[in-house]
């Protein structure tokens, strides 16, 4: 074990660089008594997420890649809506990092959105995330630099409501990812092989995604860490009102959710209620989670992630009695061409209405003739377009995507309200957007800063995808930075 290793073990916080222990609230100028406590608090609960490298174990395959803690997924980070959260990272790659909380409205010094509102925490280094979780809901974490997504840094955060409306008997947490690290070279190999090509491969299709699914093909795909070799399992009882938190923290694939022999009820997209809708498959972008309920029967039953247009499938096993046969991981589950949940079928309880705009914008999603260049209004994230709004005001963005892929869009430190077809949807913080399709969001300008909106295609970000919301002038990129009002 080496000495930075010990000392992070240790809880000495010795680096071989200066370590920033009270984060950004030193930026802020101070570092509060309730920071201070939040801190150690996590660090007596464990929530401190150390980045190093591991071994892993995704199965019956082992890789060599990027963790948080040594392990894929990373801890699961649980709090209440309207506590004080505190995570305490220390950087032991060899590259600098952060660590973002998606769908969380946190202040945006919190944000870990390099370049936007937080600088980089370098090797040797750590920085203390403390922010308040004024949702419940299901989201998750994971680092927001380069590639490194696509590598094991991800991890799930749930926030429970102290006055949970639902009644249920259990709940799991499903997280999915697509998987190539260590196994055919790493993602910035990956991305690399995409940047000297402007070809993309028209073998993985879906109709559901309006034609090409996907930049990558990758080697496995996963459910909480684990290959359909060897399956991670949920063991309930007969009868059981379980909720099942889903959420896609894939780089480069949707997948389409069934459980066999069961309907399943959506009652939340993306942290948010909905109002109950029953059906047979869920197709869930990268970035987007949902929650649904399901009345277990008594027997083990295939919980299928099939990845959209790739012609491959993550696989879990959902048992409650011990006698019966586990289902194989290729069995026939009729249920994922079945009745599939629409946005159209997804409404906002009037409680978590938004106010109706006052005017509206336009973002157009493009990509340059060169096939490996993706844009928000004619421009990369090298010159962002940026979206400036005031302090107390809806606007409607309409995304209108004339691209020839689909794309999950996400915007940092809000959450939004889809409209479809003229009616009021649910509320989102990552939306799908078809090729040639044109979808309208609303979304409260209430959490000012300076705040990333860009394609959760990890591949379309590094390739351009990447803009900006933010308040008032702007702050951070100088003249150049062009705003739209």
């Amino acid at each position: 074990m080496d000495a930075l290793t010990y000392a992070w073990r240790s809880g000495a916080y010795v680096t071989r660089r200066r370590l920033l222990v009270t984060g950004a609230f030193a930026a802020m100028g101070a570092v509060t008594g309730s920071a201070r406590t939040a801190a150690a608090v996590a660090r007596r609960r464990g929530r401190a997420l150390a980045a190093r490298p591991a071994t892993v174990s995704l199965g019956r395959r082992t890789v060599s890649t990027w963790t948080y803690n040594g392990v894929v997924p990373g801890p699961s980070i649980e709090a209440t809506a309207g506590e004080t959260v505190g995570v305490p990272l220390i950087n032991l790659l060899p590259a600098d990092t952060t660590v973002h909380w998606h769908g969380i409205r946190v202040d945006p010094r919190m944000d870990g959105a390099p370049g936007f509102s937080q600088e980089p925490t370098r090797p040797g280094e750590g920085f203390d995330y403390v922010f308040r979780v004024p949702d419940p809901g299901t989201f998750f974490y994971h680092a927001h630099v380069g590639t490194q997504q696509d590598r094991g840094l991800y991890g799930p955060l749930i926030v429970a409501d102290p006055h949970e409306p639902l009644g249920y008997d259990q709940e799991f947490t499903v997280l999915l990812d697509d998987w190539l690290d260590g196994i055919d070279g790493t993602p910035d190999d990956a991305l690399r092989r995409l940047n000297s090509s402007t070809e993309h491969d028209d073998t993985l299709r879906s109709d559901a995604l309006g034609g090409v699914a996907a930049e990558l093909h990758h080697p496995l795909y996963l459910v909480n860490g684990r290959t359909p070799d060897a399956p991670a399992t949920f063991t309930s009882a007969p009868g059981r009102r379980v909720r099942f938190r889903v959420i896609n923290a894939a780089a480069d694939t949707a997948f389409r959710v069934a459980l066999g022999g069961h309907a399943l009820t959506v009652t939340h997209t993306d942290g948010f209620p909905c109002i109950p809708v029953t059906v047979d498959s869920i197709l869930i972008g990268m970035g987007e989670r949902y929650d649904f309920l399901v009345r277990l029967g008594s027997g083990a039953f295939p919980l299928v992630t099939a990845a959209e247009g790739k012609h491959a499938r993550a696989f879990a096993v959902v048992r409650t009695t011990h006698e019966a046969a586990a289902p194989a991981k290729d069995a026939d589950v009729p249920q994922l061409n079945g009745r599939m949940l629409n946005y159209e079928d997804l409404k906002a309880p009037r409680a978590d209405q938004l106010p109706l705009p006052s005017r509206t914008v336009t973002v157009k999603l493009g990509m340059r003739p060169s096939g490996n260049e993706w844009t928000l209004n004619d421009r990369l994230a090298d010159d962002p377009m940026r979206l400036r709004v005031d302090r107390g005001e809806t606007i409607r963005i309409v995304l209108d995507n004339q691209s020839p892929m689909w794309h999950p869009m996400h915007l940092h430190g809000h959450t939004f309200q889809l409209n479809v077809h003229g009616l009021r949807g649910p509320r989102k913080d990552t939306v799908n957007i078809k090729p040639h399709e044109r979808l309208e969001i609303d979304v409260l300008a209430d959490n000012p800063g300076e705040w990333m909106f860009h394609c959760h295609n990890l591949y379309h970000q590094e390739q351009g995808m990447m803009g900006a919301l933010g308040y008032g002038p702007p702050q951070l990129r100088g003249a150049a930075h062009t705003s739209m009002h």
